[in-house]
């Protein structure tokens, strides 16, 4: 029998099991037994960085959110502004800084914002506008809070698939199409829904089903048909947490249960008792089933572009991708056509669902037994990003690479001295562009709905002449008043009320 080798010596083995031989010694000299272990001071011990990338996330939504507002003020400051929405918001947002009901004379004099859309999370923003009273306060808040949520994508990114891949998938979300048609589109509420559903998929891709659920409940103070979005959120985390808890599995189905009715109550009692009409006016763009083949080519084209450029369709192997269902839904079945395309603000909130989607794809494709779909997962975020960044050069931040974006036109500074010429305080009637310069600082009437009530100024755009007798249109909109000529600069006229 061989003999057993002999054991290190006893003080040897207790060095080599104390917890404190992990710390650096002094070696005496000449001697093969370590010294007194020695601690190094206070004030030299190394600080915890940290892993590597930690602050990626933040740089990134820092970066993005320079880019969406030099955007947004560019827009503005060219007098472009695409819709009405902005100076509704805004008249919104001021009666709430002023700590009045929300009443929107653009929609109709006296119409309370909240009988259009329940969208009562849009309060927020009052401190600030009280501070800075200008349409500038909602844009800018818009572009924080879209570059907000590239945190959550990019951080989720980043811990599911490592620092270079997650800095990619950052920035493609940052870069995509429905985000930055969103921030193009000047203000609308959904920039509110679009971080809270982003950091409610992150907790859910982190296995925090509590903090999920608790992200995804204020949507439904951002727009009434969130509620139902918040009930796909609550049934992918009963879902993905089957095997986890039954309390867990309880409290998600509460919540989808709280969505489904949250949404029903607001439709049928809420915005009805704040409309003059006693309904919701959007009632007649649904019209079921019998829609939704009408405009099959614009609604393929818009699915292609949510899921092809942005995932590469991989994002449909995740359980995330239900999220967007309820969105989808509610746009394919309606009978307005703006709803079908990929303009505008509509996909926005669907852009952190399908890139979240995509992160969990690509974490459970790296263990497929087809050796196919871990090349094709392990090359897909290299192309995601070459897709956002190729096709940003026809997006709306390509403007950015023009020096002009940067300078306001003389014919802008023009039209604003016209419109400078309307007192604080007035009542105007206005369209589109010249609201957006009034809002802050005018009652402002849309054109053709002043109900009855005779304004102090008119002020409208009439580019290329299209209004050939100005002073005839102020008759034909109010037929017992008399206006005359303020001036006519750029394509605009402002008509003031004789005394």
């Amino acid at each position: 029998m061989t003999k057993a080798l002999p054991g290190p010596p006893q003080d040897a083995r207790a060095a080599q099991t104390s917890p404190r031989s992990a710390i650096p010694r002094s070696e005496v000299p000449g001697s093969a037994i370590p010294g007194p272990a020695t601690l190094p001071p206070r004030d030299r011990r190394p600080r915890r960085t940290g892993p590597p990338g930690r602050l990626d996330p933040y740089l990134l939504s820092l970066a993005l959110f320079a880019a969406y507002t030099a955007l947004s003020l560019a827009r503005y400051r060219h007098l472009a502004t695409r819709s009405w929405d902005l100076g509704i918001f805004e008249q919104a947002v001021r009666a709430y800084a002023h700590l009045q009901a929300p009443v929107v004379d653009l929609k109709g004099p006296g119409a309370n914002v909240l009988g259009d859309h329940f969208s009562p999370v849009i309060a927020l923003l009052a401190p600030v506008y009280r501070v800075f009273p200008s349409p500038l306060t909602l844009l800018v808040a818009q572009a924080a809070l879209f570059a907000l949520s590239a945190v959550p994508v990019t951080r989720a990114a980043g811990r599911l698939l490592g620092r270079p891949r997650g800095l990619a998938l950052g920035i493609a979300y940052g870069l995509s199409w429905g985000v930055q048609r969103a921030v193009d589109f000047d203000f609308h509420e959904i920039c509110f829904a679009v971080p809270l559903i982003a950091f409610s998929l992150e907790a859910i891709l982190a296995r925090r089903w509590r903090a999920a659920l608790l992200w995804a409940l204020p949507l439904m103070l951002v727009k009434e048909d969130l509620g139902v979005t918040v009930a796909a959120i609550a049934l992918v985390v009963a879902l993905r947490c089957r095997r986890d808890s039954r309390r867990t599995i309880l409290y998600a189905l509460g919540v989808a249960a709280l969505g489904i009715a949250a949404t029903l109550v607001v439709l049928v009692f809420v915005i009805p008792a704040f409309n003059t009409t006693g309904g919701y006016d959007y009632w007649t763009k649904v019209d079921g089933g019998s829609t939704l083949l009408d405009g099959t080519g614009d609604k393929l084209r818009t699915l292609a572009w949510l899921l092809v450029p942005t995932t590469g369709l991989l994002a449909l192997r995740s359980t995330l991708s239900v999220v967007a269902l309820p969105t989808l839904g509610w746009r394919f079945l309606s009978s307005d056509d703006h709803y079908w395309g990929t303009d505008w603000h509509y996909s926005a909130v669907l852009m952190p669902v399908v890139a979240l989607a995509l992160v969990d794809a690509l974490a459970g494709a790296r263990y497929s037994p087809r050796p196919w779909l871990r090349t094709y997962a392990h090359h897909l975020p290299a192309a995601v990003v070459a897709a956002a960044l190729s096709l940003t050069t026809t997006l709306p931040l390509a403007v950015l690479t023009e020096p002009a974006a940067y300078r306001k036109p003389a014919r802008v500074t023009a039209v604003e001295r016209l419109l400078d010429r309307i007192p604080d305080g007035a009542t105007v009637e206005a369209d589109i562009r010249p609201s957006s310069r009034l809002t802050s600082r005018c009652r402002v009437l849309w054109v053709g709905d002043t109900g009855g009530i005779t304004p102090d100024y008119i002020a409208l755009q009439n580019s290329r002449d299209r209004i050939r007798d100005i002073e005839a249109r102020a008759r034909q909109l109010h037929p017992r008043a008399e206006y005359s000529l303020v001036g006519t600069v750029e394509g605009y006229v402002v008509l003031k009320l004789d005394s």
